[in-house]
């Protein structure tokens, strides 16, 4: 589990969320927040600018725990979460906490830079994809890494978790592309052998999709996919060798978006 936001502290510490605006919203779609429960596990809101009340989020548990000692706990948010506490309460503003550093960014913007960053569309349905750091997905991150020189026909798999936009529903999403003279129900073989030997799945975890993709006819998803940071297991076509690509290693994060207008105020 992600315990600090530092690309979000690094901006707040800095004082530099008027300037860095796409790089902090970015942040917050990409590692999340970590949002204060009370002992019945509500969350604890906080007042912002104007007499209004905001949904908190810190850059880690210490950094909560300094700020708001009253809080029980601090949950780990991602920003697919973050607006589903949205939609369940009144309130349009999220305030984000570092040790040094405090902004507020309407829920609206965090929402947009989310579809902007993540959506993906599979024929008449659309699914939002996300960075995982939930065990299945590390352990299928790495049982691919062992097992993808079996599977010469696959060059890159992509691990998420999706959210399907029209349910509501989660799970975790291989996206996998291969040759285009690969033969059939060759990415459904690979989620076979490796539920088959490497990973065993507990009652609780979550169910795990698998989408083929044609690196030609469907080149404008997988760029898609590329920019997401999600963890990324490649074959080298021409010599086979395996990497593997996370932010767990600290490799490269998603591209930042484009600039956007300020969207709060400095407090």
């Amino acid at each position: 589990m992600t315990t600090l936001n530092a690309k979000l502290a690094d901006i707040l510490d800095r004082g530099a969320e008027d300037t860095e605006e796409a790089e902090l919203l970015a942040a917050i779609v990409d590692f999340g927040v970590f949002v204060p429960v009370d002992d019945e596990g509500a969350v604890i809101l906080v007042g912002a600018d104007g007499g209004a009340v905001a949904i908190a989020g810190a850059v880690s548990s210490e950094c909560l725990r300094e700020r708001m000692p009253e809080a029980a706990d601090a949950v780990h948010c991602d920003a697919v979460r973050l607006l589903d506490i949205a939609r369940e309460t009144p309130f349009e503003t999220l305030t984000v906490y570092s040790t040094a550093g405090r902004a507020e960014v309407p829920l609206a913007t965090v929402a947009e830079t989310l579809r902007v960053r993540g959506t993906i569309s599979q024929s008449d349905q659309s699914y939002t994809l996300t960075w995982s750091t939930h065990p299945l997905a590390v352990a299928l991150r790495d049982a691919i890494g062992e097992r993808l020189p079996e599977f010469p026909e696959i060059r890159t798999v992509w691990i998420a978790q999706a959210r399907w936009a029209e349910t509501g529903m989660t799970g975790l999403m291989l996206h996998v592309v291969v040759d285009e003279d690969a033969p059939s129900g060759v990415g459904s073989q690979l989620m076979e052998t490796l539920l088959a030997a490497d990973v065993t799945l507990a009652e609780d975890d979550p169910g795990v999709g698998v989408r083929v993709l044609d690196p030609v006819a469907e080149a404008d998803t997988i760029a898609e996919l590329d920019a997401l940071g999600l963890d990324t297991v490649r074959a080298d076509p021409t010599d086979g060798q395996v990497t593997i690509v996370s932010r767990e290693y600290g490799e490269p994060e998603a591209p930042t978006p484009p600039r956007p207008r300020r969207w709060w105020r400095r407090s």
